[in-house]
């Protein structure tokens, strides 16, 4: 239900009235009056001309050919005026049956005016607010002004803000501050919209059989001659035989197929790919044992199909890089994605071209509202080169309004589950012997991590093993030790496995927890392929979640999409059951619920170091959820079916159910 509040005086017309000015010469600004908490508009220079003011009423250009008066700028050419019936007052638009006399040609000017200006104001009431203010954390009522929360309260203090506002019921409906993903490879999660994305449609090889083949005949999965299907289930590579006969045989023999796994870090290339690549044998006995741990092989070298990270370049060089048409309906189809999950901002870590040239094609088409951020990948190995890097894409995208490009993204390690392995462990793996890979020198990090902090760059590190942890913290407290405290957000992410002598370090270096908890449950790659392989005692802190907030550690919200799924609601059932298809994974690390609300608030925003958005608060912007749901009450299961009802972004809706 919406009403707009009528006004016989408006303070609006009083401010418009006394900015008038019927003379040549621009009129000086004057101060707004200490009776109005309105801001003043910048002063009307009006010249008689233009407002074809005569006093015999006679106007001096016919009525077809005048000239919009100045003012009308203030809102755009008036084309459409609010009165919708005939009138004599205003000779401004075709809807005037006479020219009128100049106080009647001012008056309807008014009427214009602070009818437009009123419907900036917007009151949502009747709501269960949460505002992400932990001194005020709850209200019945937000007011908005343009772009920005005019005031948050009950609805008499609400209304006594903006007495003229347009009001609507939200009929007890949870309203929200904007959800914030602070990890999140949007564009490539566009990209895997528009593709063949086997992401929660694959789980046997019946299944995976029937997807090949239809994207195969649809073309979703074709790029030029290779066929690419994304998002296979990680328990896919111990099955590396099967996966060689059925798709490197019949109808497959010839056609070049790769399978890339959902977590981003791990593939399968049928033997069509492997041989045009150049990866067998002969070329792995050319590399070093810890090149060769890339790649899945047999006793006599023969490679299996199975990559790891760096094994996939030479699949890589191959593969054609998407056409801007295609970046930029990835970048379409990303933004219809989160705001329909409400929301309204995002880190984007290892932001390749792809994506900037994406995010700069939406902005010149006006479709860039929500605030984004960027990390470039950086490597460890040449501190200046590499900042050096980081400065030429701030040169380059660094005009684009809503993107920020202020840090960098660090890998420390990989993965730790079967048969990657190649997450950075304290203690080694047992069936390898090995503790996984740390990508860095710790001195060159730590000498990264000094310059970065010292040139206000934010530090965002992939730590996933026990020992990658430690050493990204490391090189954090040093840059801390050499600078002082600079107050810049740092950020881990990952995070599976952390040593408990850790947990009080997140607080003590003010470094913030960017974990995904989705990830977070009894599952296939939390169990089956990571429990048989990992030290008992470093598998038991396995996203400990709980540890790192009771020992007075921020956590933000984070979803690594198109790894697992954006939805937040899904991520905040798994954090607080930690339950999945295969049990519970620990319960002690179980997070309360509200707490992950602040994390996909006002915590995402600080990791972003963004301060104007993630709390309703007066003067943040007006980036607002509103849910089908009270969610902070229901069960958890139904807590996690929550729908989006709408998206609004800047004060502008840019998404409502059906």
């Amino acid at each position: 239900m919406c009403s707009t509040i009528p006004t016989s005086i408006n303070p609006w017309a009083t401010l418009l009235i006394r900015n008038l000015d019927l003379s040549t010469e621009p009129s000086p600004p004057q101060p707004a009056s200490s009776e109005l908490s309105w801001e003043p508009m910048p002063p009307l220079a009006l010249s008689r001309s233009e407002l074809n003011f005569v006093s015999d009423a006679t106007p001096t250009q016919p009525p077809a050919a005048r000239t919009p008066p100045r003012a009308a700028f203030l809102f755009g050419p008036i084309s459409k005026c609010p009165v919708t019936s005939p009138c004599i007052v205003c000779s401004f638009c075709d809807n005037s049956q006479s020219e009128g006399k100049s106080m009647g040609r001012i008056l309807g000017l008014l009427f214009a005016a602070t009818t437009l200006l009123q419907a900036q104001d917007q009151i949502f009431f009747h709501a269960k607010i949460f505002t992400a203010d932990p001194q005020n954390p709850y209200a019945e009522a937000v007011a908005i002004r343009g772009d920005k929360i005019l005031a948050v309260g009950t609805l008499p203090e609400v209304a006594k803000a903006a007495p003229n506002a347009s009001r609507t019921d939200l009929e007890g409906k949870s309203l929200f501050p904007g959800f914030i993903d602070s990890h999140s490879h949007t564009i490539d999660g566009g990209l895997n919209l528009i593709n063949a994305d086997a992401t929660e449609k694959v789980d046997t090889f019946e299944e995976l059989q029937a997807f090949v083949a239809e994207a195969k005949k649809s073309g979703l999965g074709m790029h030029g001659e290779i066929l690419e299907i994304l998002g296979l289930p990680l328990k896919f590579w111990s099955h590396t035989d099967t996966l060689n006969q059925d798709f490197s045989a019949g109808p497959y023999d010839k056609q070049c197929l790769i399978f890339r796994g959902m977590d981003g870090h791990t593939a399968w290339a049928n033997r069509a790919m492997l041989d045009r690549a150049g990866i067998n044998a002969a070329y792995l006995k050319t590399l070093s044992p810890d090149q060769r741990s890339y790649f899945g092989y047999d006793k006599e070298m023969q490679p299996n199909g199975f990559l790891v990270d760096a094994g996939q370049d030479k699949i890589d060089r191959l593969m054609p890089p998407p056409t801007d048409k295609q970046i930029l309906a990835a970048g379409h189809a990303a933004l219809e994605y989160n705001y329909g999950l409400g929301i309204t901002a995002w880190l984007e870590p290892s932001a390749p071209e792809s994506a900037l040239k994406s995010y700069k094609m939406l902005n010149e088409r006006g479709e860039l509202n929500s605030e984004v951020v960027t990390f470039p990948k950086v490597l460890a190995k040449d501190p200046r080169a590499e900042l050096a890097f980081v400065h030429k894409q701030q040169q380059t995208y660094g005009n684009i309004p809503h993107l920020h490009i202020t840090g960098i993204k660090i890998f420390a390690d990989g993965v730790a589950e079967f048969p990657s392995q190649t997450a950075h462990l304290t203690k080694p793996y047992k069936n390898s012997g090995h503790n996984g890979e740390l990508l860095f020198d710790q001195k060159t990090f730590n000498q990264l991590c000094i310059a970065a902090d010292k040139e206000g760059l934010i530090i965002h590190v992939h730590a996933i093993g026990d020992g990658a942890v430690k050493a990204a913290l490391d090189g954090i407290a040093a840059a801390r030790a050499a600078n002082g405290d600079s107050h810049l957000p740092h950020t881990l992410t990952h995070e599976q496995f952390i040593r408990p002598e850790d947990f009080p370090r997140f607080r003590e270096l003010g470094v913030i927890s960017a974990l995904q908890l989705y990830w977070a449950e009894g599952a296939n790659d939390t169990i089956e392929i990571l429990k048989p392989y990992v030290d008992s005692e470093i598998y038991r802190w396995q996203y400990p979640a709980r540890s790192i907030l009771d020992n007075g550690g921020i956590i933000s919200g984070a979803s690594d999409w198109p790894v697992s799924t954006a939805n937040i609601f899904r991520a905040i059932y798994k954090a607080e059951t930690r339950k999945g298809k295969e049990g519970v994974l620990d319960a002690s690390q179980a997070m309360p619920r509200e707490a992950m609300f602040y994390a996909y608030t006002r915590n995402s925003a600080k990791a972003l170091s963004l301060d104007s958005i993630g709390v309703i608060a007066p003067d943040k912007r007006a980036d607002l959820v509103l849910l089908d749901r009270d969610v902070l009450t229901v069960s958890p299961e139904e807590m996690q079916d929550t729908k989006v009802v709408w998206t609004m972004v800047a004060g502008k809706k840019v998404y409502e159910a059906k």
